[in-house]
């Protein structure tokens, strides 16, 4: 998944004994010194849901032979632990190791953002209203197009076209998700437009620009926040700022398809997660408190244990940042876009195989 995010806040230096929560922040481990934490035994309190683990296990090891050699032992002690456990403090009676995230302010508070699949209404051909084109990769390696040269019609005429939106944003916020499903209006047809390249130019959060300019609050910025700024500015004003953010990612069309993450594996819910490849090979399961939020965006004051999979990665999710995916449409985009709230994560790995010591870390990674 070529990424995709207004770029997160890094988790924020804590100072003096002031120790806020209103982002799911925990303070019950003490201080970490490590990327990755070797832990004797996890302990955990709050309500379990290890329903979906089985389901997106199993669509690795359907999918990926490679993964399947690597993970499935590991998957199916996970799986006996679900059914005749599910005590965290019991991982290890099933050989299972564990390594906690010592998170970014060193206290085991890793950083939870959201992603989904969005729907973009497209017509094949344009009309008065769908009249903005939505373009596959031209033959260009370094010398892409900007994202205003393109905007300005630098594509015209080069049969590049996919379709035609109805404004600007929507493209713009399926080439932040990377990827996304497409509704013809004009036949009806559904199609999955995975990512297909982009022009090589530096990443700009538009997220960042506007909090910048003041238009909108720190603390207020999310998905939604961005779509309200959107329509209450005209398209000139928009596509000012679209500009600003000179990468251009193209889409390549395929038949209606499960969501896949960049390991080539579908995606399920709530089930699979983005995270830093050089910590989390792909396939890689983790233990997880994931933040419950209110309808609001606001954390209920609640988490839940989940076992998730690393099955996705991204430009802007590094060391203890981790990327949930949350589904398809434009409920689990609502419910993504209010995701940057905090949870304890647990890396797991299996005595004696191939996964053992989860700890373990390149050099490179242990300062």
């Amino acid at each position: 998944m070529l990424k995709k995010y207004l770029p997160i806040v890094a988790a924020t230096v804590l100072f003096g004994c002031a120790q806020p929560t209103e982002r799911a922040q925990q303070y019950r481990d003490g201080e970490f010194n490590l990327i990755l934490n070797k832990t004797a035994v996890v302990e955990s309190d709050k309500p379990r849901d290890f329903t979906e683990f089985h389901r997106q296990a199993e669509q690795v090891v359907v999918n990926s032979p490679s993964m399947a050699a690597l993970y499935q032992p590991l998957y199916e002690k996970l799986n006996e632990w679900v059914l005749q456990s599910g005590e965290p403090s019991e991982l290890s009676q099933f050989g299972i190791q564990t390594a906690q995230l010592g998170g970014g302010d060193k206290q085991g508070n890793v950083l939870f953002t959201g992603y989904f699949s969005p729907v973009m209404e497209l017509r094949h051909q344009p009309n008065e209203t769908y009249k903005y084109p939505v373009y596959r990769k031209p033959n260009c390696e370094a010398e892409c197009p900007t994202r205003a040269e393109i905007y300005s019609g630098a594509l015209e005429g080069l049969g590049l076209e996919l379709g035609y939106a109805a404004n600007m944003i929507d493209p713009f916020l399926m080439e932040v998700q990377g990827s996304g499903f497409v509704h013809f209006e004009d036949d009806d047809t559904l199609e999955y437009f995975a990512y297909g390249g982009k022009n090589n130019k530096a990443y700009v959060s538009i997220g960042r620009v506007l909090i910048e300019r003041g238009e909108v609050p720190r603390e207020k910025m999310s998905m939604k926040a961005i779509k309200e700024w959107v329509l209450a500015n005209d398209e000139a004003t928009v596509r000012e700022l679209l500009e600003q953010n000179p990468s251009y990612v193209f889409f390549s069309p395929r038949a209606d398809a499960p969501v896949t993450g960049s390991a080539g594996i579908p995606l399920l819910p709530m089930a699979s997660v983005a995270g830093d490849r050089s910590i989390f090979p792909m396939g890689t399961p983790i233990l997880a408190e994931v933040p419950l939020l209110k309808p609001d965006g606001t954390w209920s004051g609640a988490h839940q244990l989940r076992l998730l999979i690393v099955l996705d990665t991204g430009g802007a999710v590094k060391q203890n940042h981790l990327d949930l995916y949350h589904g398809m449409g434009p409920r689990a985009g609502t419910e993504a876009g209010h995701y940057k709230h905090f949870g304890r994560v647990w890396k797991l790995g299996l005595e004696g195989t191939a996964t053992q010591a989860p700890w373990a870390l390149p050099p490179e990674k242990l300062q």
